[in-house]
């Protein structure tokens, strides 16, 4: 059985390196969302994200395919 790969990491530090890692224009190609391809930030991304479970799924699911 796998360890939960989320287990431990906020959103913020999921966000964070995902953007390190593929940048703003990737993030948005792979998930085409606003607050990824309209005046990115880690700020409005994390607000938009806290509020949209499908969205923070979809990040999420990034992140475990990624790692």
């Amino acid at each position: 059985m796998n360890p939960n790969p989320l287990q431990g990491i906020t959103l913020e530090q999921l966000l964070t390196k995902l953007v390190s890692e593929l940048g703003w224009e990737q993030m948005g190609k792979l998930i085409p969302i606003r607050c990824f391809t309209h005046d990115p930030s880690i700020a409005s991304s994390l607000k938009f994200l806290r509020r949209t479970p499908w969205a923070r799924e979809k990040v999420e699911a990034l992140y475990v395919q990624q790692h």
